[in-house]
């Protein structure tokens, strides 16, 4: 029998960007995320189900919003009588400069409704957090630090506003160090731009990948752009610390965000 979700009450959190984002470690992991009650995920097709990691082919995908999830519940953000939607909004090989991911692009189109349709299922519900992981697809296509910042800039001006709450933290995370090391020249001024979106906007933060390893550091294949499926854990984890550093940050007066 089908589930009437309009009964629940949801804190929301938006997973959008590209495909580190939409989960495409692989690996083995100590812990295996295990499915919690309380814990769904609002598809790209529209239907909710229970959060659960996908499997491609014989192999179990990561997903870096689950352990953002964990945390979330484990530390008292998630009151009694609520549960949290994960809004999977990612789609791998997308960006700025191919025209997915501008404020007229079809993916971020595609976001507004799915997060139209989780706030309008409970009066109650309410957006929580917008983790955002993606700049691989503008790095290849040569995008320059001002373009990017552009549109971030953009996409953080937009956001609050679409998920009715103007100090939702958004948070962004860095690329995978591997891929780094091995494009330096093309992923520098997506990662500056990124940097410098987070210090100059409130309640934007940037989230290190220090130490986080590739599919192929994990598995001998040769996917280095891709964190693996234990990384994805660990992703999650720092964009959780993240986001308890946004909350807890006092909100700047017009004059203060001027200064900084």
């Amino acid at each position: 029998m089908l589930k009437d979700f309009r009964a629940e009450k949801f804190d929301i959190i938006v997973k959008a960007g590209q495909s580190n984002c939409e989960g495409w470690g692989y690996g083995d992991v100590a812990a295996p995320y295990l499915p919690d009650e309380r814990v769904f995920a609002l598809n790209g097709d529209g239907t909710v189900c229970l959060a659960e990691e996908k499997v491609w082919g014989n192999r179990i995908r990561g997903n870096l919003a689950h352990t953002f999830a964990q945390r979330y519940a484990e530390e008292g953000f998630l009151r009694e009588g609520r549960k949290i939607l994960i809004v999977e909004a990612a789609v791998g090989g997308t960006g700025f400069s191919d025209g997915r991911w501008g404020l007229r692009g079809d993916l971020y189109l595609r976001l507004l409704g799915l997060l139209d349709t989780a706030l309008c299922l409970n009066a109650e519900n309410r957006a929580v957090a917008f983790l955002w992981h993606q700049g691989e697809t503008d790095a290849l296509l040569s995008a320059s630090y001002e373009t990017h910042c552009k549109n971030l800039f953009a996409l953080c001006k937009e956001v609050p506003r679409a998920c009715k709450n103007e100090e939702i933290p958004i948070l962004m995370g860095d690329f995978l160090p591997q891929w780094k090391e091995l494009n330096p020249v093309i992923s520098e001024p997506v990662v500056r731009a990124m940097r410098a979106v987070c210090a100059q906007t409130e309640h934007c933060f940037f989230v290190e990948t220090d130490g986080l390893l590739s599919n192929g550091q994990k598995t001998g294949s040769d996917d280095y752009i891709h964190f693996c499926r234990e990384a994805l854990y660990e992703l999650g984890r720092r964009y959780f610390d993240a986001f308890r550093k946004a909350v807890a940050q006092p909100r700047l007066s017009s004059q203060e965000k001027g200064r900084a």
